[in-house]
């Protein structure tokens, strides 16, 4: 069974929808038995870091995301916000966050040579494959993917990054790190490729 953690935000049934779609069984929860039991675990959805993360660990589901899925080797991935409270901070209500991968997570520039920036960064962007990962297998390098952003992570180890994009600067847009992968672009709004991607993460061993 794959958990999709509920924590009272975003964006998680059509994450469900598109598991069911790809044949795969899920199941939306904020129980920390539930997604300690779980196979694979997904952090998805939308919103502030300093909110979600008031909620993951007012539920008591921060430690068991570190302790029982990172530490014990389960499959987790993180989708838009996902990413970025898998890092350590956030500039974004100043939030300490789940520590998962070392780093920061910014705010796109206000302006970009002396013109305003339109942030959030709404739309279809093209990812660079900057290293090999089963999770992009079948998924051709430079494909487009749909993002709904005002900060980006900045991952302390820069091995860890998979995939890039640009938005006004360059930025990370996909890391993996052993049985942890995330992705700053929503994998259940980004069409064919998308459903790819989260396929791939739902059959991956490790």
């Amino acid at each position: 069974m794959i958990a999709i953690v509920d924590y009272k935000a975003g964006n998680l049934t059509s994450v469900k929808r598109a598991l069911e779609y790809l044949g795969h069984k899920s199941e939306i929860t904020d129980r920390a038995d539930k997604i300690a039991a779980a196979d694979r675990v997904i952090l998805p959805g939308v919103g502030a870091a300093g909110a979600t993360m008031e909620n993951l660990n007012a539920l008591g589901l921060s430690d068991v995301l570190r302790r029982d899925i990172v530490a014990a080797g389960k499959p987790f991935l993180g989708i838009c916000i996902g990413i970025q409270v898998m890092l350590s901070q956030s500039e974004e209500n100043d939030a300490t966050c789940l520590g998962i991968v070392p780093g920061r997570v910014a705010r796109y520039p206000r302006s970009l040579d002396g013109r305003p920036l339109k942030v959030p960064q709404i739309g279809w962007n093209r990812v660079r494959q900057t290293r090999a990962h089963p999770v992009f297998k079948g998924v051709p390098d430079n494909t487009h993917f749909y993002f709904v952003n005002s900060y980006y992570p900045v991952p302390d180890d820069p091995s860890v990054t998979i995939g890039t994009s640009e938005y006004g600067v360059p930025f990370v847009a996909a890391i993996a790190r052993d049985n942890v992968i995330a992705t700053q672009f929503h994998l259940e709004k980004s069409g064919a490729a998308g459903l790819k991607l989260l396929d791939n993460f739902c059959r991956l061993k490790f």
